[in-house]
């Protein structure tokens, strides 16, 4: 079965971007290289606020799923528009398939909606050294706890940290 992984970059006080969804304080680290990232995914999932944001087709070659309420599909060739509301069906019918890893980008939303359905298999967190003081947060309001077991992590120059965590099955709290 494919892994679900939402990998996003966040100031150090968990923003995921300003309040106008801007990210311009997340400065590339020289030594980070998002290839093996890349190389490990075919599927991307995004929400309509970070679509809208990323433009039209921010990855392409990427299998990219849309989810929105109100984007028609019509208007956005080359990615695939679904129902918000079909957000943990589409995403279970797209972690059988064969084939790579599946990328949740961004959006606190819809990682939120995902972690609440069991869908989300890791979260991997840029830390940059910021404290933004306001904006999007890196998980909305969630009426649940989720454990996580850290798998692995790295330190560069520049001051990021990237953090990953497995999501735990076999620990969730009731």
């Amino acid at each position: 079965m494919r892994r679900v992984r939402y990998g996003v970059g966040m100031s150090l006080d968990a923003f995921i971007a300003d309040p106008e969804g801007g990210t311009g304080w997340m400065s590339p680290d020289p030594g980070y290289d998002p290839s093996p990232f890349f190389a490990s995914i075919d599927t991307l999932l995004m929400g309509r606020k970070t679509f809208e944001l990323a433009g039209k087709n921010p990855y392409p070659g990427l299998r990219t799923y849309v989810f929105s309420n109100t984007l028609r599909p019509e208007d956005h060739p080359g990615v695939t528009v679904v129902s918000a509301g079909d957000a943990a069906s589409t995403v279970a019918s797209l972690r059988a398939e064969e084939g790579k890893d599946i990328w949740l980008s961004g959006g606190g939303e819809l990682f939120r909606s995902l972690l609440a359905a069991d869908l989300v298999d890791t979260v991997e967190v840029g830390i940059y050294p910021i404290l933004a003081g306001q904006g999007v947060p890196l998980l909305p309001t969630f009426q649940m706890q989720a454990r996580l077991e850290l798998t692995k992590h790295e330190v560069y120059r520049s001051g990021l940290v990237v953090l990953i965590y497995a999501v735990r099955r076999d620990a969730r709290p009731g």
